[in-house]
């Protein structure tokens, strides 16, 4: 028997029912009660998440289970006998944790369209990601199984989740503006195509969307930002918009240009019905008081979801928290390793303490055996668990989707040095935003020998980061939201000055190469001009 949340997957399959669902969707748009009748209909779904509570470490065991069992007979699976395994402390003790470089060569079996190597079947699809010490970009594998049992599923729990909360929304009659990444889908070669996660996920997607969502997908999988940017423009302006979805940065530059086109002071005086922006891929307090501003509304709601290229794994369930639900039933089992403690030992979910800071590992119905996202959490509650991203495992700064990591700060030095015939001591960077929603990367650097132009230095060490990092470069691209980074000449010593004036000299204390927050840099550019004894 189907429950009501399977019933309505069948009504509204396009590849089943198209013209049914067409009419059906229009009638319902019609008649506004569309936004009612989806919660209704899905109420049982609503139910199961609220076992989360009570049920977390059942629903973690199963997911686990169910991923063994599905990938026994492939090559990870017979290496490490998942079909021996009953219980979760035989998993943590047979299969290491590890890096993207380490699965990396069972990915690139795949991605040559090689079958059961991580997963059971071939994986056509991989969403590509931030660069490793190895390769400019990542390319994490999207199975069938983790587009719709997670991916999907967390697209869906985020508007019911959303409707429950706000029950007179008019959310289905409406338009959404889903504003997707800078990198279209494209072949890796005969067997494999890649592309930005919100790309594959639109190119993928059932044909529903299209009906609900706005730009036109020809413009969403655009990879030409200044073109996308004012055909996305163009497409939306007379449109009535009910939510926007995206990344912060992105979204601020689109809703600036809408202004721009329309002439209106903000964005409620274009989009009359916007209520909810649901946003995620970094923090979003940075950015909070100029969207309070460009959009105009004391009613507007800010919805935050977690959702990586890896899986989707939080959404905020409650707009008056700021934690957000870790969601237990999407095919992904979580472990988690605190960074708090010098006891290094993997601990999963029933084991976990508040306000302790945790790296996540995960497994994943994409084919990811604990492996090691990168990402820190501290939790909120438990049963249900709630948590907060709290950033990274590395140093990095990724204030506008930019992601840059040390590694390739350290390559680019190296690569401006050798441009410049430079010698660098020390540095270190930090974002710096301006009033206007652009900003640039402000450097500090200690130069063993100066180059003949710290402009050129500037410039060489810009371009050497662009060709290490392509969400770098797509950010850069034409000084659209991120400019060309800034460098102030430190005088000699200070950064010893700084580690003395910390306690820090000696030993293997340094100060971080790079910081998403502007502590540190700020501290040294005030004693820049100071000799400290």
């Amino acid at each position: 028997m189907f429950a009501p949340s399977d019933s309505l997957f069948l009504i509204l399959d396009f590849r089943k029912n198209p013209y049914i669902c067409k009419i059906l969707l229009k009638l319902f748009r019609f008649m506004d009660i569309i936004s009612k009748t989806i919660s209704a209909l899905f109420s049982e779904r609503l139910k199961k998440i609220d076992l989360y509570g009570v049920q977390a470490v059942d629903i973690q065991q199963r997911q686990l289970m169910n991923l063994l069992e599905q990938s026994c007979r492939t090559e990870f699976g017979r290496k490490y006998k998942f079909d021996e395994i009953k219980k979760y402390n035989t998993y943590s003790e047979r299969v290491p944790a590890v890096s993207y470089e380490k699965l990396h060569p069972c990915i690139e079996q795949m991605i040559r369209g090689e079958k059961n190597v991580l997963w059971p079947s071939a994986v056509k699809w991989y969403a590509k990601s931030s660069g490793t010490t190895n390769d400019r970009s990542k390319y994490i594998p999207v199975t069938k199984e983790i587009l719709r049992n997670c991916h999907y599923k967390g697209a869906l729990d985020s508007v019911l989740l959303y409707l429950r909360n706000n029950p007179q929304s008019r959310f289905f009659s409406k338009k959404g503006l889903i504003l997707g990444g800078s990198h279209k889908p494209a072949a890796i070669n005969s067997k494999s195509h890649s592309g930005d996660l919100s790309a594959v996920l639109l190119q993928k997607a059932n044909l529903l969307l299209n009906l609900v969502r706005v730009p036109a997908k020809k413009i969403v999988l655009m990879d030409e930002w200044e073109a996308k940017l004012k055909a996305v423009v163009e497409n939306t302006v007379n449109k009535d918009i009910v939510s926007i979805s995206g990344v912060p940065s992105w979204m601020l530059v689109l809703l600036k240009a809408v202004l721009e086109k329309t002439g209106k002071n903000t964005i409620s005086e274009v989009w009359t019905n916007l209520e909810v922006f649901f946003h995620g891929g970094m923090g979003f307090d940075p950015y909070r008081r100029q969207y309070e501003s460009v959009i105009g509304s004391e009613t507007m709601r800010y919805m935050e979801i977690y959702n990586a290229s890896e899986g989707f794994f939080g959404i905020q369930d409650n707009l008056s928290e700021t934690g957000m639900l870790l969601m237990l039933d999407y095919g992904v089992f979580y472990e988690f390793l605190s960074t708090n403690s010098d006891n290094q030992k993997i601990i999963p979910l029933e084991d976990v303490k508040i306000d302790e800071n945790y790296e996540i590992i995960i497994t994943t119905a994409g084919g990811l055996w604990r492996y090691r996202i990168g990402d820190t959490i501290r939790f909120t509650s438990v049963f249900p668990h709630k948590f907060i991203i709290t950033g990274r495992t590395k140093q990095y700064i990724n204030a506008f989707g930019e992601e840059l990591m040390v590694d390739n700060s350290n390559k680019g030095i190296k690569r401006a040095c050798e441009k410049t015939n430079a010698l660098v001591r020390f540095y270190s960077a930090a974002p710096l935003f301006y009033t206007t929603g652009k900003g640039l990367h402000q450097w500090i650097i200690e130069f063993e020998k100066k180059p003949a132009s710290i402009d050129d230095f500037a410039l060489h060490l810009d371009n050497a980061l662009q060709q290490l990092n392509s969400d770098y470069e797509s950010k850069r691209y034409k000084n659209i939201f991120l400019q060309r980074l800034e460098i102030i000449e430190a005088r000699k010593d200070l950064f010893f000055d700084w580690l003395k004036m910390h306690e820090k000299l000696g030993g293997q204390h340094k100060i971080p190469s790079l910081s998403n927050d502007r502590k540190i840099i700020d501290e040294l550019i005030k004693m820049n001009d100071k000799t400290v004894d």
